[in-house]
């Protein structure tokens, strides 16, 4: 999700020959007031040996400036998750209706050198920026059963290199998936741009654990200089830990609104009916 010259954004998964998962695509609605929504066509669909099998899971940026952009996980022709960007074709569009990818796809890619699980490595945060100006990003991964936010970084939002440490991981946490990572004020009740931190400010890490189905979240500190993640001890860092919500409420998101200052969640609630319902009623899951 995003705000956007007056506009509410809000993308998601979504399969356009039917009510089953497959066919991935990028659907996109917009809204004024977050409760009334417009269908639009799908802003990001395959194109590309980058993303040929799926356009799944990802963030949107605003960058210095006003414009946006998205960072998503594509499905290659190998069945690899990379990450890719896309860009609006039209950015005096305040409907962003339609979006290009640039040629220098994929921003990040498993390799023989960084051993990255290539069936493991998807959903990427929004970006933030640190105090040496360089943008940093997170990537769900695990390795093993250690569930993890890989971390990468970058000058100019276009050329992205992998840490040597994740921010954070945790054993026996299985997969992270839709991870999530922003700034919250200790003392006010206004919400607070991606990139802000200093005191009184604390950070919430969230994980979607692939194995439990549910979303977990620590609250801890994060120290800019070591580009690690330290959750207080008052945090389980497992699934005994803090949940967003205890019913069917999975893959959420995050995003500042600028215009009210406050951050808004939104997340996916996924469907307990069977496949052969979901097929008859025509549609699966609801925003």
């Amino acid at each position: 999700p995003l705000y956007y010259k007056g506009v509410y954004h809000l993308f998601y998964q979504y399969n356009p020959y039917g009510a089953v998962w497959g066919n991935i695509v990028w659907a996109h609605s917009v809204s004024t007031d977050l409760i009334n929504w417009l269908a639009l066509e799908p802003a990001i669909y395959p194109t590309g040996p980058f993303d040929i099998n799926g356009c799944w899971s990802g963030s949107a940026t605003i960058l210095p400036g006003g414009t946006p952009v998205i960072i998503y996980t594509g499905i290659n022709t190998a069945n690899q998750q990379v990450q890719n960007i896309a860009v609006p074709k039209n950015p005096s569009d305040p409907f962003l209706r339609e979006w290009v990818k640039p040629s220098y796809n994929p921003l990040m890619a498993p390799t023989i050198y960084n051993q990255i699980n290539s069936s493991s490595f998807r959903d990427p945060t929004t970006a933030w920026q640190g105090p040496d100006g360089r943008w940093r990003v997170l990537v769900g991964s695990k390795r093993g059963h250690r569930g993890m936010a890989l971390l990468y970084r970058s000058k100019d939002f276009s050329y992205w290199v992998k840490a040597k440490h994740p921010l954070h991981s945790a054993e026996g946490t299985g997969m992270w998936e839709c991870p999530d990572f922003y700034p919250v004020s200790v003392r006010d009740t206004v919400g607070l741009d991606t990139s802000v931190n200093g005191e009184n400010v604390k950070h919430v890490l969230k994980a979607s654990l692939d194995d439990e189905k549910y979303e977990y979240y620590t609250v801890g500190t994060y120290l800019h200089e070591k580009d690690s993640y330290v959750p207080d001890n008052t945090s389980a860092d497992d699934a005994t830990g803090l949940r967003y919500d205890y019913g069917k409420f999975y893959a959420s998101k995050t995003f500042f609104d600028g215009a009210k200052n406050r951050r808004i969640l939104l997340g996916w609630m996924n469907e307990s009916d069977s496949v052969s319902t979901d097929v008859q009623k025509g549609w699966a899951g609801v925003h």
